[in-house]
């Protein structure tokens, strides 16, 4: 009887957690350009540190307060130069910012330098690259739109809402079993099916992107989606912890939720550049 009353108060706070969570996103997404980019800063200094305290379980010692100093300088320039406050040259700024994490490391004095560089400098781009690259879309046009990052947004909860139903329902065949032994390929078929159909739908309200370009958006979500959830499924598993934090009571870390994010944003963000 406890252990089913534990197990309805834990879906419970899983639930309530994750109405706050997509309210906040939604309400800070839409509302203005300014809310969008403080929600995301936070996100980004959250996902580095979050990273670095999880590479901290096998004695890695990144250099948390320049990672952090780092992923904030680059967001925040990626998103003043989108929004023409700031030339676009200053971002060639972040080239020697960056060398200054192997001049930095030499007075530390900690053990395995160079695994602490890389751990620093993959900390930031991990998290801070993807982020900082989410502003093109926001800049799309020539003004800050929200439609395209909420879109994204919806698209990736698609794909997830998907294989969920679909994998809990059908899933025999497994997806990646090394990696993630609880995801199938019927599970993934199903997401990637709900996904194609949510952007066709969008395509119609949203009307910043053409159908085919959030066609397009949505094949990328599907495909790059479940890869960026291995992609943190393998650091996690290589590590040996369970979750990357457990800052969202019921959904694990920051890493945890914003995972097929982080790997889409790139492509997606390559893909409306190019076509």
């Amino acid at each position: 009887m406890s252990k089913k009353l534990s197990t309805l108060s834990n879906l419970s706070q899983r639930i309530i957690v994750g109405v706050l969570g997509a309210a906040l996103f939604i309400g800070s997404i839409w509302f203005s350009e300014w809310s969008y980019f403080l929600l995301f800063l936070g996100l980004t200094l959250l996902g580095i540190s979050e990273f670095y305290t999880l590479v901290g379980v096998q004695g890695m010692r990144p250099n948390k307060p320049l990672g952090l100093i780092l992923g904030a300088v680059f967001f925040a320039s990626m998103f003043l130069v989108q929004k023409e406050v700031m030339p676009g040259e200053l971002l060639y700024l972040s080239l020697p910012l960056l060398f200054l994490v192997f001049i930095a490391e030499m007075y530390r004095k900690k053990p395995q330098p160079f695994t602490n560089i890389a751990f620093t400098i993959t900390g930031v781009a991990y998290v801070a690259g993807p982020f900082g690259l989410l502003h093109l879309l926001g800049y799309f046009g020539d003004a800050y739109s929200w439609q395209p990052i909420l879109g994204l947004m919806l698209l990736i909860w698609a794909a997830d809402t998907g294989a969920y139903i679909f994998g809990k329902n059908f899933g025999k065949h497994k997806l990646f079993e090394r990696i993630s032994p609880g995801k199938t390929w019927e599970g993934w078929a199903g997401g990637a099916f709900l996904t194609i159909l949510a952007g066709y739908g969008m395509s119609f309200l949203f009307l910043d992107l053409e159908i085919y370009q959030w066609i397009g958006v949505a094949v990328i979500v599907a495909v790059f989606g479940v890869l960026g959830d291995l992609s943190e499924s393998m650091l996690k598993r290589s590590l040996g912890v369970k979750d990357s934090g457990t800052l969202l009571p019921g959904h694990g870390g920051i890493l945890d939720r914003f995972d097929s994010l982080l790997i889409v944003i790139p492509f997606v963000v390559a893909f409306l550049k190019i076509f």
